[in-house]
């Protein structure tokens, strides 16, 4: 039902420069309290997705020509981004996007402002029991943190804002196996405890599925197929093109059958 869904996306298209369509129809839904993960290669449409929830296309001279996003059932195009994050949507956009010449603290200080009538602030406590190795670097300029620790802060100053739904653009990005699989260990606590709904981009789809109650797959600006976790890990074209393994069951690599041509039935 509508009202179990924070997040509606229907039927959009988003256009850069007037003439560059990179979303082509799409539509995607986020049950109140769940995660879902939006997969995909590279160029599908994915971070721009997450833009146009976000409402912040207009910086990179984007607009969404057609369709609809609602969040918590009101209209997003008619608020404007900050409006948003008070109205608790979190975007933690992908590179992290850290104040590098400010300390961890003094970026937490700056997000708690940013939040809804100072709610935000005196929140750092909730932000160090979560990512307890941010405590200890809280002196620290932010420039000067692993990409691990930088990633942690980025969610950290997105919890700040108390949100009832956080946008992850690859929060797995350029970090290693473990780090990966700690990140991914204290969103899915987030999610659990603090109830938050997750819309979660990512490349990695078995770290991603292990997460989500849901997921849909892009390519070229669409949605191709979706359904749960198991449909889609039980899915021959999402095993060959995004888990790593063949229908035979062989291992390949993404970069081994990127260049393949994805099957008619998922471009019809």
């Amino acid at each position: 039902m509508a009202d179990d869904r924070i997040l509606e996306v229907s039927n959009i298209e988003v256009v850069y420069h007037h003439t560059v369509q990179v979303l082509r129809g799409l539509s995607l839904n986020v049950p109140r309290g769940e995660v879902v993960a939006l997969l995909g290669s590279n160029g599908a449409g994915k971070s721009t997705t997450l833009k146009a929830i976000a409402n912040v296309l207009f910086l990179e001279n984007g607009e969404l020509s057609s369709g609809e996003i609602r969040f918590q059932g009101d209209v997003v195009g008619s608020r404007p981004p900050h409006r948003l994050v008070h109205d608790g949507l979190c975007h933690v956009m992908e590179g992290r996007r850290v104040f590098e010449d400010l300390t961890v603290e003094e970026n937490l200080v700056a997000a708690g402002y940013a939040a809804s009538s100072g709610a935000g602030r005196g929140k750092q406590k909730l932000v160090y029991e979560y990512f307890p190795q941010l405590y200890s670097r809280r002196r620290s300029l932010a420039g000067y943190l692993s990409g691990g620790e930088q990633q942690m802060l980025a969610i950290g100053r997105g919890l700040l804002g108390q949100p009832s739904m956080m946008l992850l653009d690859e929060p797995s990005l350029g970090l290693s196996p473990m780090l990966v699989e700690e990140i991914f260990g204290i969103i899915a606590r987030i999610n659990r405890e603090q109830g938050v709904a997750m819309l979660l981009v990512e490349q990695n789809a078995n770290v991603a599925l292990a997460l989500a109650s849901y997921g849909y797959i892009m390519e070229s600006g669409r949605v191709v197929i979706d359904g749960t976790p198991e449909k889609l890990m039980a899915d021959d074209d999402v095993r060959e093109f995004y888990l790593g393994s063949g229908a035979g069951g062989e291992s390949k690599s993404y970069r081994e059958v990127k260049h393949y041509k994805r099957r008619k039935r998922w471009l019809s």
